[in-house]
Order: structure tokens, then C-alpha cells, then sequence
């Protein structure tokens, strides 16, 4: 059994920033598989999801473990809430959240755009790409270095409407510009199953996650929280 450690902190390290980064992932990434019709590959509904070894029960999300990852539990601090997971490897992370969605329609196309929208008007920038689940952006996002200079952090969103629910992923550190380097988190994304459950919720309200091993009929009560490009905050960090 892994080492287990939890110790509640703010992040106040940065991914690795650069001056100018222009790389995008290769070609052979540019086809869009939205549709997965033969449904060989997620992320998946908890009601279609297929036995694909062990997950983490998060409460919202079931997430795969791999070898050598580390978990970390974001959380609001003015609430108290888990409001993300991300999932640490080899110098890359993935952070995950799910999201309430119409029953007839998804969201990424509109949060997609909004995403890109922000990224701009912070001073950064985004290319809408086609990828391994359809269209994602690349974004520049804009930083202060050490040296006081506005430097650039890539990172790259990714998103899957599922039926009721949006899952959104953003890809930072190697895995933002290096396709080799991304695949064990796409993997780790695609074999997340998202558990939304029957009750009403409007579009966009963030389903609730748990820490690792949290008694499920012990959830705080937060305010609505809606959908935002991803802040750092207090963590919980699981190593395995």
C-alpha cells in the first residue's frame, strides 16, 4: 500500500512558465472523436461505465488511480468545499471537474468559447484544436516570473458532454505541449466515470466531490457554484 498523506495548504508554486511557447499537439491528434458510437473509450455515465479496474470514489467522480500519480483535493476556502481533483504525474497534472448539464444539449462548445474569451482578456491566448475528444483549446495563460516579467504558462482544456453532465480537464506541464507526455492523463480522463445522480440541477452547478474515503452523508453545504477558468487553492494531497 502507497504512502498517504493529507495536509491541508495553498499552492503558491506555478506550473514551469516560458516566454514563448508555440508548440501544439502533433498531428496525429487532430481527429475529432466526439461521437465514440462503439463506446470503446469514455469518460463515462456511472449508468454505461464498463469494469476497467479499481477507481477513487470522489463522490461526483470515480477516478482511475496509475502507478506513481499523486491526488491532490482542491478546496473552495471561503466554503470549505471540494471543488476539484487533479491528478499529478511525472511533471504533467490533470484537473478534473463535473458539472450539471441540460438534458438535450452539451456545453463545451459555449464554455469553450467563454474559456478562450477570458484567456484573452487576461493578455493570453487560445487555439480552438481539434483533439482525442473532440475540440479542446491550447492556451497561453498569462504569468508573473520571479524575474518580474509577464511570462506564459500552456495549459490545455478538454471537455466531454455526457448525458445530464459535463466533465472539463485541463492539461498542465509537459502533458500541455507534449503529446507522449499526455497520454497516460488523457487516459486517466477517459476512464473517469462521473456520477450525477437523479436529482434537478441547473445547467452548470458543480456536482459535489468528496475527499478520498469521506463518509458520503457528510457533505458540506455550499453556495451554487458555477463554472470558471481553474484557480488554485487549498489542496489535499494523496501520494500513491
Amino acid at each position: 500500500m502507497g504512502l498517504f498523506r493529507r495536509d491541508a495548504r495553498s499552492s503558491d508554486t506555478e506550473d514551469a512558465v516560458t516566454d514563448d511557447v508555440t508548440a501544439a499537439p502533433d498531428a496525429s491528434s487532430d481527429v475529432d472523436d466526439t461521437s465514440a458510437t462503439d463506446r470503446e473509450r469514455g469518460p463515462w455515465d456511472a449508468a454505461e461505465a464498463p469494469e476497467s479496474g479499481p477507481r477513487v470514489d470522489l463522490g461526483a467522480i470515480l477516478l482511475p488511480g496509475v502507478p506513481g500519480m499523486e491526488l491532490r483535493m482542491e478546496i473552495d476556502k471561503s466554503t470549505s468545499v471540494v471543488s476539484a481533483a487533479q491528478v499529478n504525474l511525472d511533471g504533467s497534472s490533470l484537473q478534473v471537474q463535473a458539472f450539471a448539464a441540460p438534458r438535450t444539449e452539451g456545453i463545451w462548445d459555449e464554455i469553450r468559447e467563454e474559456i478562450a474569451e477570458s484567456v484573452t482578456k487576461q493578455g493570453g491566448s487560445a487555439d480552438d484544436l481539434p483533439g482525442p475528444f473532440g475540440r479542446e483549446l491550447l492556451a497561453r495563460l498569462p504569468v508573473r516570473t520571479a524575474e518580474g516579467r509577464t511570462g506564459h504558462r500552456p495549459a490545455r482544456f478538454i471537455g466531454w458532454d455526457g448525458p445530464r453532465w459535463f466533465l472539463r480537464g485541463v492539461l498542465t506541464g509537459k502533458a500541455a505541449v507534449d503529446p507522449e507526455a499526455a497520454q497516460t492523463l488523457e487516459q486517466v480522463f477517459a476512464d473517469i466515470v462521473v456520477v450525477r445522480g437523479d436529482e434537478a440541477r441547473p445547467p452548470r452547478d458543480l456536482l459535489a466531490l468528496r475527499l478520498p474515503g469521506q463518509d458520503q452523508n457528510v457533505v458540506p453545504a455550499p453556495e451554487a457554484q458555477k463554472f470558471e477558468p481553474p484557480k488554485r487553492g487549498p489542496e489535499i494531497t494523496e501520494i500513491r
